[in-house]
């Protein structure tokens, strides 16, 4: 049953078909065994209503009743028992399968890529490649290469003159006068600290001589 299964994907539907079946005759089987529980009850009472008449006769037949349908019963459990190991197993396989499957579809995937990467299609690719990124290479060297006037230019000379600046740049700064030292600043003497200026002192005025008065009469005659 299990090679048939990993055979063909119409055997996965049959697989299928089977567990929805043996879902079905599970069902039946518990409808039958709830039947038979009610027949079992249904003795049981019948037995002790005839007990209670003293009809032993009777109530021995509907034990013997009870006891075969009680018999039917554990039948029916065992076919049960033997429906659910079916249908784990089947349910079991059928995982197998889809696992199966995938790993197989998995397999033909990485195929299909292999055979798009050939190794000798990705050796030239990259050959290919390489050789075009050393074209470019050269041709932006050519085109970064001076032209005209540029290309006459002697970078030696232009080393030596740009030593000559450096060496005269040194020279200058040597030549130049040392800066002198600040000189020091006298502390400020704090306002509270400071001595108060002494007032001047105001002179009287002094009275004229008679000289004085003299020579001014003598002026103002002369006018």
């Amino acid at each position: 049953m299990f090679n048939k299964l990993f055979k063909k994907p119409k055997e996965e539907t049959s697989a299928l078909a089977t567990i929805d079946k043996l879902n079905e005759t599970l069902e039946m089987l518990e409808k039958k065994e709830k039947v038979l529980q009610k027949k079992i009850s249904v003795e049981i009472e019948k037995a002790k209503e005839f007990t209670r008449r003293k009809n032993k006769r009777a109530a021995i037949q509907c034990l013997k009743r009870k006891k075969l349908y009680e018999t039917q019963v554990e039948q029916l459990g065992n076919f049960q028992l033997r429906i659910h190991d079916q249908m784990i197993m089947l349910e079991g396989a059928k995982a197998t399968t889809e696992t199966v499957d995938a790993l197989r579809t998995g397999a033909l995937a990485m195929k299909t890529i292999q055979k798009a990467m050939n190794i000798d299609d990705i050796d030239k690719t990259m050959d290919e490649v390489n050789e075009h990124t050393e074209n470019m290479k050269q041709i932006q060297e050519a085109l970064a290469t001076p032209i005209g006037s540029a290309a006459d230019i002697d970078e030696d000379e232009l080393e030596a003159e740009l030593e000559e600046l450096e060496g005269a740049e040194l020279e200058e700064q040597l030549l130049q006068p040392a800066t002198t030292a600040p000189s020091s600043q006298i502390p400020a003497v704090p306002a509270s600290q400071r001595p108060v200026p002494a007032a001047p002192q105001r002179t009287a005025p002094q009275s004229r001589t008679e000289d004085d008065e003299l020579a001014a009469l003598q002026a103002e005659m002369a006018l």
